[in-house]
């Protein structure tokens, strides 16, 4: 019996610190201007960063890797533009590297990180985990290594973080645009969803004795809002019809799985999850 309790796979969310931007890069022209309002005001708005860390009896899987604890002010990582755009808050307590601690794991004993892609506040760890097969969505891959090569030092990739990933000799594992549903460890598949909100996205689909059936979509789709019906694309948008065609995918996968769909920045799921502090979910 203690067997079958000991390989039940646990799984962690992380609580990695608040971001605010205004919110038409959350939800696209979502107050626009009329005659009789001509100035509509932008709103900025708060929301979580969240990774999720998978105790799995075959090795321990983490999605995503939130922003890196060195992002923010003079000597940060991002650019002045950036820092002034999408300023993260995180106590100290909040930076990944200490979060695994509180569960007592090492970065070097993460055998799978899944980058949902490659964007400041979900790639900005990956330099962490030199031991693990890092998993990323080829055109994510190629497109993000362009920006470095280019030497972009504003916006959503980050030179820096790049940086420190050539130079930390990581061992990746790039999705080409065929292939989708790939089991990494039973009960346990990256999502392909190609292009739209970035170059390539990948999410994952977990499936738990107890819990059941959970997609981590990450920023396929934002927010409750952003699901719908109507879908809302997001301002922060490379492919427009691939958003579209993806949210209606994870729509599909969740009601033939019969699973909760968790969204990339929902600042009241959030609230409604078992933090990693606190528990976690079997």
């Amino acid at each position: 019996m203690s067997n079958i309790i000991k390989a039940n796979p646990k799984l962690y969310v992380m609580d990695n610190g608040r971001m605010r931007m205004d919110k038409n890069w959350m939800i696209a022209m979502h107050n626009p201007a009329t005659i009789s309002n001509p100035n509509a005001p932008a709103e900025f708005v708060e929301f979580p960063v969240y990774t999720v860390l998978i105790d799995h009896p075959e090795g321990k899987i983490l999605f995503d890797t939130a922003c890196n604890p060195n992002s923010m002010g003079a000597d940060g990582r991002w650019g002045q533009a950036t820092q002034q755009m999408f300023p993260i808050t995180m106590s100290e307590e909040c930076y990944l590297h200490h979060r695994l601690e509180q569960l007592r794991v090492r970065p070097e004993e993460i055998k799978y990180v899944v980058a949902s892609h490659l964007h400041l506040d979900h790639a900005g760890c990956l330099e962490m985990f030199t031991n693990a097969t890092i998993i990323v969505h080829e055109d994510e891959f190629n497109g993000t290594l362009q920006t470095y090569a280019r030497n972009q030092k504003e916006g959503a990739y980050v030179w820096a973080d790049i940086d420190a990933w050539i130079k930390n000799n990581l061992q990746w594992r790039t999705v080409k645009r065929t292939e989708d549903n790939l089991e990494i460890v039973p009960g346990i598949k990256v999502l392909n969803f190609g292009s739209g909100h970035a170059w390539g996205m990948l999410g994952l689909h977990v499936q738990m004795p107890e819990t059941g059936g959970i997609i981590l979509a990450s920023d396929a789709i934002y927010t409750a809002e952003s699901f719908g019906p109507p879908v809302k694309p997001p301002g922060i948008i490379y492919d427009s019809l691939g958003y579209n065609s993806t949210v209606e995918k994870i729509r599909r996968i969740a009601k033939e799985t019969n699973s909760q769909v968790w969204f990339g920045h929902d600042a009241a799921q959030f609230q409604t999850f078992r933090k990693s502090t606190d528990g976690h979910y079997e």
